[in-house]
């Protein structure tokens, strides 16, 4: 390709995506629909201003390959574990339930083969990744009952896409008699080659680049690793979307994961964004126009008979009420873009036709554009309105900071007359316009309205020069939320994060937040030392029962950290945990035991 055209090509792509991408997220479609949409206007089938669909495809899906490697730098086997129940009991069910009755519809109403059958139920089995998070992300509803269970159900799904694109070439190499078992044997070994390689050498690899102390080196070592794996794979026969998924959990634990996603995503979103883009390009819209019956017949019955699947998950095992499971069943119940890669992989293979994979890449895409719909729809009928401010956020002029304050109430008031009192710079970023403006009655400087989970307020507000980040917002989802993009985007900022309650503590441990602060906690702690105190305890005996009570608690939130989403679990290490601590008291009653206790050093409880 030729340098104009090159040029011609990457202007045609930026339009369409500026025009079409705002336009869909203007009305809340989302922007993989706006993605989709660009390709289909600039494609051969409208506009034709872009020919060349298989070159743009080719490039393209190296953004599926990022995609799969930052959500391997998500899946740490520790996070696995504490979602183990929701992730592979409500996911795996989900996806194995799905996968039969599609499979099944597709052998006996039409008549695929038994490997096709398969291939074409386990892709439409999977739902859409970006669509389901960016909706909830949107409606601030990610920590809500029916939206954990979602990202669970997703989560398994991205793991299970893997697999399933491994075993389009094993299926296509196999025979009904004859399995390729050397073919298995080569993917089997090449695998534990990559782990066990990547395990012994990716971290030291990272610890040599990171003394250099450059982002554009330690951004091209990333790339490197992944396009790297990639080949490695490709040239072994492998998937590599496995590579890089593979690539990415074996970072999942390092010290560089929140770095390398930040550095990734930039690249990842662009890529992506094209990949759907080829995606449009390559939809034979005259289906539609031919066989119309047929193709919105596909539609509703993918919703229907997913929905119809998904509801009894959603009752039974996540527990969730009937408007939650309705939210959930309108979220999971379309197609997702891991089918894209699946299907043109089994077309590639011979597993089944072109006109196959155009039909059902038209279904799925259809069944992806009416979600946002069927969103709005259900949260109107529910009568449930996303939050959105009320104003502008203000724009931030002030020096560079040492302390960025987020939320701005009780807590976040305290800590910034502590902080004036001292002559430490801070700037204070608060979501509440009423609480602004209450405030700066009072004469409070460096307050600015908003958002402080948005990226280019944290950007504004100087994170990359300041030392501490303190977290003082009472609305947890929000304080999660935002943890998890400074983690990720200002890895160096020491996090002080204050927490509403146990649920909420274990799931700041979880983004790696060191010692969350309880709201609650310590005040409790000093009212029971005056109850203590009033029913006759001395000082020195009051502080001596809380205090072993306080060291005898943070230990067990330790322990329950580990098993906070098993409910068993965490019921009976409370149980546990309520023995324990009437043993110990106990204790206290036997001969000896002041004597003991006035050799242990004792931490009094701070104040509130």
């Amino acid at each position: 390709m030729d340098s104009p055209h090159l040029l011609q090509t990457a202007v045609v792509f930026l339009l369409a995506t500026v025009i079409m991408v705002p336009l869909t997220k203007r009305f809340r479609l989302g922007a993989v629909l706006g993605y989709l949409l660009a390709g289909v206007v600039i494609g051969p089938q409208l506009l034709g201003l872009v020919h060349d669909t298989e070159g743009v495809a080719t490039i393209s899906e190296f953004g599926v390959v990022l995609m799969l490697f930052v959500i391997g730098l998500e899946l740490s086997p520790q996070r696995l574990w504490v979602m183990r129940r929701s992730v592979f009991g409500t996911g795996l069910l989900q996806v194995l339930v799905s996968m039969l009755a599609i499979a099944a519809a597709s052998y006996f109403l039409f008549g695929l083969s038994g490997k096709a059958a398969a291939i074409v139920g386990g892709s439409l089995a999977l739902s859409s990744t970006a669509f389901g998070l960016q909706i909830l992300a949107e409606r601030k509803e990610v920590g809500s009952a029916y939206g954990r269970q979602v990202f669970a159900i997703l989560l398994f799904q991205d793991v299970a896409a893997i697999p399933l694109i491994a075993a389009v070439p094993l299926l296509a190499a196999s025979t009904a008699t004859h399995v390729d078992l050397f073919g298995v044997l080569r993917t089997v070994g090449v695998i534990l080659a990559v782990v066990v390689g990547g395990r012994y050498l990716l971290r030291p690899v990272f610890r040599f680049v990171a003394k250099a102390d450059s982002v554009e080196v330690f951004t091209a070592t990333a790339l490197l690793v992944v396009m790297g794996v990639a080949l490695l794979m490709e040239l072994a026969g492998v998937s590599v979307t496995l590579g890089a998924f593979l690539a990415g959990m074996l970072l999942a634990d390092s010290e560089y994961r929140h770095e390398l996603e930040s550095n990734i995503e930039p690249f990842k979103g662009l890529l992506l964004g094209l990949f759907f883009i080829s995606v449009g390009m390559s939809m034979d819209l005259s289906l539609l126009w031919h066989r119309p019956g047929l193709i919105l017949a596909l539609v509703a019955a993918l919703l229907l008979l997913k929905g119809f699947l998904l509801w009894p998950l959603g009752r039974l095992l996540g527990r969730l009420n009937r408007s939650d499971t309705l939210r959930l069943v309108v979220l999971l119940a379309c197609g997702g873009e891991f089918a894209f890669v699946v299907l043109r992989l089994a077309a590639e293979q011979q597993l089944i036709s072109i006109g196959q994979r155009d039909a059902l890449v038209l279904v799925i895409t259809l069944s992806m554009a009416l979600t946002p719909l069927l969103v709005v729809l259900a949260a109107r009928g529910l009568n449930v309105r996303p939050r959105k401010p009320a104003r502008e956020f203000d724009t931030i002029d002030t020096a560079p900071p040492r302390v960025i304050i987020a939320g701005f109430g009780r807590v976040g008031q305290i800590i910034a007359r502590v902080l004036r009192a001292q002559g430490i710079s801070f700037v204070a970023l608060e979501h509440s316009a009423e609480q602004v403006d209450f405030s700066r009655r009072f004469g409070t400087g460096n307050l600015f309205f908003g958002d402080p989970a948005r990226p280019e307020l944290l950007r504004a507000a100087q994170a990359a020069t300041a030392e501490v980040f303190v977290l003082a917002t009472d609305d947890p989802e929000a304080n999660l939320r935002t943890a998890r993009l400074v983690k990720r985007q200002y890895p160096h900022l020491k996090i002080v994060a204050r927490a509403r309650n146990r649920q909420h503590v274990f799931r700041l441990l979880d983004l790696g937040v060191d010692d969350p602060v309880r709201e609650t906690f310590h005040s409790s702690l000093k009212m029971t030392r005056k109850t203590l105190e009033a029913l006759g305890l001395s000082h020195e005996q009051a502080v001596d029962r809380v205090d072993r009570f306080r060291r005898h608690d943070e230990d067990l939130l330790q322990k329950q950290a580990l098993v906070y989403d098993d409910e068993t679990k965490l019921i009976q290490t409370t149980r546990d945990a309520l023995v324990d601590l009437q043993r110990l008291f106990e204790a206290d009653a036997e001969p000896g035991a002041e004597r003991e206790r006035a050799r242990e050093p004792s931490e009094p409880p701070g104040p509130e």
